[in-house]
């Protein structure tokens, strides 16, 4: 473990605006590893060749939404922690987000850096808390397996 706690936090910021693409990365890259998608379409080849942690999206994108994109991306990447980012107060987008796209926070644009800070901390916890109960599970039935085959072994000795 000590290994991973000494490795930045890989975040996914997906906007379709360059300038706020520029901004997060200048804004976050000292203390988090960040990758960018101008589209929906670049991040999932982002997901594809990268272990992401935290996947922040922008709500309003030309050809899919960010709720949409993080929908479809359920299936074939579960486990990074997902945030939705919009300049909008849309109502129905929060019901999407929280529904469709199992999204951990919704922030607002212009987004607060120290507040944002606090989500991204708060998203990994949450993260490596799921990370850590998928491999206490796994072990679990791994040694569950072992004494099942060992009481086996003694009722046929």
């Amino acid at each position: 473990m000590s290994e991973e706690s000494t490795e930045k936090i890989k975040i996914l910021y997906v906007d379709d605006e360059e300038n706020n693409l520029q901004a997060f990365k200048a804004t976050f890259r000292r203390d988090y590893k960040i990758f960018l998608a101008i589209s929906a379409v670049e991040a999932r080849k982002v997901l594809n060749d990268e272990h992401i942690d935290i996947v922040i999206t922008d709500q309003r994108m030309p050809n899919e939404t960010g709720v949409d994109f993080l929908a479809s991306i359920i299936e074939k990447h579960p486990d990074p922690i997902r945030i939705l980012l919009t300049g909008y107060t849309d109502i129905q987008a929060v019901i999407d987000a929280i529904n469709k796209g199992q999204v951990y926070h919704y922030l607002t644009k212009p987004w607060d850096e120290d507040y944002l800070r606090s989500v991204i901390k708060n998203a990994f916890e949450v993260y490596a808390l799921r990370k850590s109960n998928k491999k206490l599970t796994e072990d679990l039935l791994k040694a569950n397996e072992q004494l099942e085959f060992l009481l086996r072994q003694n009722l046929l000795s």
